[in-house]
C-alpha cells in the first residue's frame, strides 16, 4: 500500500480530524509525555484536567504495556494490526509487552447486511439472490477488515463469503499516513530510535495490510498451498469459488472441523491428539524446509480438524517465503548449536542477521556461548524450540541485529505450531520432530541433484558472460570513437601536499604585497608629496606603518607553525 508522507500543511490538516483523535486518545492514556518529546502537543484540544479524577487513577495503576494495548484497541483496525505485529517482535519491544499485545481484540460491531449485499453486487456484477441460493445475515464472524457470511450455492454447495469493511481501505491509508508521521518524529526527536528505523517498521507494516486487503492474495495463495500438497493424505485445503471471488470478496467451502484448541471436542470425535500434534509440526516443517513457502499465521483459529486426523488451515492472508539459502542457514544455526559449536553458530548468526555496523564479534560469541550453556546440556524433550527462538532474537537485538522479516515469520510460525502440538500432547519432543528435516536439508546440500543443479548453473552463468564480453566491448569501442567514455582520476592522501603549496603560495603572495608597499612608500616619501607631516609626506608614513603591521602578521603566521 502506498503511503503518502504527511510533510505538506494541506495533507496534514486534511486529516487533523483522525490526527487529533489519535493524539487525544494517546493522552487519554497517560502518553502525554510522548506528545511533548514528538513536539506535536498543538494538535491536541484536551486537556489532562478533561480526565476524570478516578478514570486518571485507574490509568496510572496500569502498568506501561497495558495502556499501550487499550490504547491500541481504542485506536481501531491499523492500530491493532500494528499491535499484534508487534507483539511478535522481541528485537523490537521489551519483555512485558510482547506478553500483553497479544491480547489485542480484534473484534467489532457488523456492518449491516444492506451494506454486504450491496458490495457484493458491486463487486460481482450481480443480486446476491442470483448468485447464492441461501444467504444467512447473521454473521460468522465480525473483524476489523471484514465479516463472514454463510451461504449456500444453486448446486447445493455449503460455502462462506469474506467481505472486506466498507471504506477500510481509506480508514487504513489515512491512519497510515499518520503513524508514517510519528515515526519519522520518533526518528528525530526520541534518542536511540534512529537505529530501531520505525519509519521502515511502518513501511513493512503497511506492505503487509495491503496484501490482507487483496483477496486476489489470498487465492493465489490457497491455490499454491493447494498444489504443493495435493498428494498429502493428511492435509486439506479448502475449495476456493472464482466465480463469486473478486479483490474484496472471497468464496470459499465451508468447512465445519474442530479446533485444534478444543482439545475436549477432539477427543469426544475420536480424534487422536497425538497423532494430529505429530502431523500438524511435521506439515508446519514440509512447508518451511521442502517447500519453502508456508503459512505464517498458523493459530489454532485458523487450523481445524476433519475425520481421520485431517488438518484444514482456513485463512490464507498471511504467508511466509523462505529461499533455500535462508533454509540451510537456519539448519546450521540448530546443528551447530546441537553441536555445541559456538563459533559456526557465531558465524551463521551474522550470516542471517540485519545490520548496519557489523557487532563486536567477541561480545557476540560469549552471548551465544551463554545462551548455548541455558539449552545444550539439557535432554532435548525438555526443550522449547518457542523460547529458543525468541531468547535468540533478544539476544540478536542487543547487538543492534534485526532479523530478516522472512525469517521472523518462519520462527513465529515454528513457535505457535509447537505451542498447540505440546497443549495436543505435554509429551511432544519437538527436537526429535525437526532433527530429520534439518538433517535432510543439511544431506541435500551434498547430494548429486544439487551438485549436478550448481554446475550447470555455474556453467550457464559462465557461458552467458562469455557470450556477452563481444558485444559489450564492441559498445565500449563505439563509445570512445563518439567521445562519450569519460575518464576520471582521483588522487587519494595528497591533501597534506595540497595545504602545504597553498600556505606557501599565500605566504609568497604576501610577502609580495608587503615589498611593494614598501618600495611604493618610499618613493612617496622621497618625492615629497603632500599632505605632510614634520615634513614627512603623511600617505607614504601610512604605507610604512601598515607595512610594518603586515610584516609582523606574517612573522607571527611562520612562528606558529614553528618554522622560519
Amino acid at each position: 500500500m502506498a503511503i503518502i508522507k504527511i510533510t505538506s500543511i494541506g495533507r496534514t490538516y486534511r486529516h487533523m480530524q483522525r490526527y487529533r483523535q489519535i493524539l487525544t486518545i494517546l493522552f487519554k492514556y497517560g502518553f502525554g509525555d510522548l506528545i511533548d518529546t514528538l513536539k506535536i502537543e498543538q494538535y491536541l484540544e484536551i486537556g489532562w484536567k478533561m480526565v476524570s479524577r478516578k478514570r486518571r487513577e485507574i490509568i496510572e495503576s496500569l502498568s506501561r504495556a497495558v495502556r499501550v494495548r487499550m490504547a491500541l484497541e481504542e485506536l481501531g483496525p491499523t492500530f491493532v494490526k500494528m499491535g499484534q505485529i508487534l507483539s511478535t517482535r522481541p528485537d523490537l519491544l521489551p519483555a512485558e509487552f510482547i506478553q500483553e499485545l497479544p491480547k489485542l481484540q480484534d473484534e467489532v460491531s457488523p456492518f449491516p447486511l444492506s451494506k454486504v449485499k450491496q458490495i457484493i453486487e458491486k463487486e460481482l456484477g450481480k443480486p446476491v439472490g442470483r448468485i447464492f441460493s441461501r444467504f444467512e445475515e447473521q454473521p460468522l464472524a465480525a473483524a476489523s477488515i471484514g465479516q463472514v457470511h454463510r451461504a449456500q450455492t444453486f448446486d447445493g454447495q455449503e460455502v462462506v463469503v469474506k467481505i472486506q469493511r466498507p471504506g477500510i481501505q481509506r480508514i487504513i491509508q489515512v491512519d497510515l499516513e499518520i503513524m508514517l508521521h510519528l515515526a519519522g518524529l520518533m526518528e528525530k526527536h526520541i534518542e536511540g530510535w534512529d537505529i530501531q528505523k520505525p519509519t521502515k517498521i511502518v513501511d513493512e507494516f503497511a506492505n503487509t495490510l495491503e496484501k490482507e486487503l487483496e483477496y486476489s492474495m489470498e487465492i493465489a495463495n490457497m491455490e499454491r498451498f493447494a498444489r504443493q500438497f495435493e498428494n498429502e493424505p493428511t492435509v486439506y485445503v479448502p475449495k476456493v469459488f472464482h466465480e463469486a471471488s473478486t479483490s474484496r470478496v472471497l468464496t470459499m467451502e465451508y468447512i465445519s472441523g474442530v479446533k485444534t484448541s478444543d482439545i475436549e471436542r477432539l477427543e469426544q470425535d475420536g480424534l487422536d491428539c497425538k497423532t494430529i500434534a505429530r502431523q500438524g509440526f511435521d506439515l508446519i516443517m514440509k512447508q518451511i524446509f521442502v517447500h519453502g513457502f508456508f503459512h505464517a499465521d498458523p493459530h489454532p483459529g485458523n487450523i481445524f480438524v476433519l475425520a481421520d486426523n485431517v488438518l484444514c488451515y482456513i485463512d490464507f492472508g498471511m504467508m511466509g517465503r523462505i529461499d533455500l539459502k535462508s533454509r540451510e542457514d537456519f539448519a546450521d544455526l540448530i546443528l551447530s548449536i546441537a553441536q555445541n559449536n559456538e563459533v559456526k553458530a557465531t558465524d551463521t548468526l551474522l550470516r542471517m542477521m540485519v545490520f548496519e555496523e557489523e557487532p563486536d564479534y567477541n561480545s557476540l560469541s560469549r552471548d551465544v556461548v551463554e545462551f548455548m550453556d541455558q539449552h545444550c546440556y539439557r535432554p532435548l524433550k525438555e526443550v522449547e524450540l518457542g523460547k529458543l527462538l525468541q531468547q535468540m532474537l533478544e539476544m540478536v537485538a542487543k547487538h543492534k541485529m534485526s532479523i530478516p522479516q522472512d525469517l521472523f515469520l518462519m520462527a513465529k510460525a515454528l513457535s505457535t505450531v509447537e505451542g498447540i502440538g505440546r497443549k495436543l500432547n505435554p509429551d511432544f519432543d519437538v527436537i526429535k520432530q525437526a532433527g530429520p528435516f534439518v538433517r535432510r536439508i543439511q544431506l541435500n546440500r551434498f547430494g548429486p541433484r544439487r551438485a549436478l543443479r550448481n554446475v550447470t548453473d555455474t556453467g550457464t552463468d559462465l557461458f552467458q558472460l562469455l557470450k556477452e564480453i563481444p558485444g559489450e566491448f564492441r559498445e565500449i569501442l563505439k563509445m570512445v570513437r563518439k567521445g562519450k567514455v569519460k575518464i576520471e582520476f582521483e588522487h587519494k592522501g595528497l591533501e597534506q601536499m595540497y595545504s602545504t603549496n597553498d600556505r606557501i603560495s599565500n605566504r609568497l603572495s604576501f610577502a609580495i604585497v608587503l615589498a611593494a608597499l614598501i618600495i611604493g612608500s618610499a618613493l612617496i616619501v622621497l618625492s615629497g608629496i603632500p599632505p605632510k607631516w614634520y615634513g614627512i609626506p603623511i600617505i607614504g608614513l601610512a604605507g610604512f606603518v601598515f607595512a610594518g603591521i603586515m610584516g609582523f602578521w606574517l612573522l607571527i603566521s611562520i612562528m606558529k607553525r614553528g618554522r622560519l
